[in-house]
């Protein structure tokens, strides 16, 4: 039995811890107040959209849904449930996005998917942000709400996470130099039909080995699925297919509202570069900022609608910790975990950009949107993962 399904049980069996009220207010007060504003002040949209990072949020926390610990579990024990989660999630996403991006809007707005180049960023950012996935303790989705929730550890990631943005945003001109084979879009390539097909294929792939792999070392498959109490579904856990899905829908709500798919990482990005400006330095000057996100330096955060959607993951879960009761921060850390946590940061930063993404931006949005650059970033960041895996006794993390 994995430490996921050992926390997963333990989780069921003991009563649950009681409801934080304080946290809950204070995170349901913050909420209330933001949404309002923005929704005043920059459009129901705006309002929208950090409504739906505020389900995101719940939803990672509730179904503690991790992809950097789903792939551990599976490159180090063999099981593959939160893997074959996340399979699923993809194509139920994919199901709705290829359709809608053929058709190029919905209701007046227009649409456009996560498509990249197949570059040598690409590979090398994705591998460096696989090992920062083992190291720094989550991936970007993974940081923002296990902050959210109370994990101090995790902020030290994050500010590290912010910090290496800011460093692969000054060398993104760099990288881009290096030789790369174009975009590849399978629905441009294949259209719908096609896209449709080979995407399923390929998910019916990964699935496959997952339980092939997991079946051959265990006998049998690890549950994505388990029956939840009301109560359950208020303060968690959750299963984690209810965590696939609910992301699923969370990605396809962004696409409509936003008019394009969900990301995480150019908002750390931009968080960073604002206060290096802050103490002089002329980043609006790096190739990075030029053109389209020129304007994103010389405005407030709160109209960047990546950034908004990240404040609604933090609140989100800091709402679902304080209805679990597990809102408890632990300040007095060894020196290897925050070591860990620096270094894993960094890499998750810069990886990202170099990537055109994280988990979420490049894997998630860019697998949905028939992307081939989606499916790139899953081998490198996987092989990152491995790697990682294998570092994580140097700073005692095998825990």
């Amino acid at each position: 039995m994995t430490t996921q399904t050992l926390a997963r049980s333990a989780q069921v069996a003991i009563p649950p811890l009681p409801l934080n009220p304080r946290v809950v207010g204070v995170a349901a007060a913050a909420a209330t107040l933001l949404a309002t504003y923005l929704s005043q002040a920059m459009g129901w949209r705006q309002g929208a959209l950090f409504i739906v990072g505020l389900a995101a949020g719940g939803v990672l926390y509730h179904a503690s849904f991790g992809f950097g610990g789903a792939w551990r579990n599976m490159i180090r024990d063999g099981r593959g449930a939160g893997l074959r989660a996340q399979v699923i999630m993809l194509a139920v996403t994919a199901i709705v996005f290829i359709p809608l991006l053929a058709q190029g809007e919905i209701f007046g707005t227009s649409l456009r998917g996560n498509v990249s180049p197949l570059s040598i960023s690409l590979v090398a950012g994705a591998f460096l942000f696989g090992i920062g996935m083992q190291l720094g303790g989550a991936c970007a989705s993974g940081t923002l709400y296990t902050v959210g929730g109370g994990s101090s550890r995790m902020v030290v990631t994050l500010i590290a996470f912010i910090a290496g943005s800011v460093l692969g945003a000054w060398h993104f001109d760099e990288w881009e130099r290096a030789p790369n084979l174009g975009s590849v879009s399978l629905l441009t390539e294949l259209g719908i039909g096609g896209a449709m097909l080979s995407s399923l294929a390929i998910f019916a792939g990964v699935w496959g080995a997952a339980a092939w792999i997991e079946k051959r070392r265990h006998g049998s498959l690890e549950p994505s699925w388990r029956a939840a109490s009301p109560r359950q579904w208020l303060r968690g856990p959750w299963p984690l297919l209810a965590g696939a899905l609910g992301l699923a829908l969370v990605n396809c709500a962004t696409l409509m509202l936003a008019g394009r798919p969900w990301g995480i990482t150019s908002g750390f990005a931009l968080w960073g570069s604002k206060v290096v400006a802050g103490l002089g330095v002329d980043v609006a000057a790096w190739p990075y900022w030029q053109g389209s996100r020129t304007a994103s330096l010389q405005v407030s955060v709160l109209e960047d609608i990546t950034s908004i959607m990240n404040f609604g993951i933090l609140l989100g879960a800091l709402m679902a910790a304080g209805l679990a009761g597990k809102f408890a921060p632990v300040w007095r850390l060894p020196w290897r975990s925050l070591a860990a946590a620096v270094v894993g940061g960094l890499l998750l930063g810069y990886g990202a950009r170099l990537a055109y993404g994280c988990n979420i931006g490049a894997f998630f949005s860019g697998v949905a949107s028939a992307s081939l650059h989606g499916w790139v970033w899953f081998i490198a960041a996987y092989a990152g993962n491995a790697f990682g895996v294998r570092l994580r006794p140097i700073f005692k993390l095998d825990g």
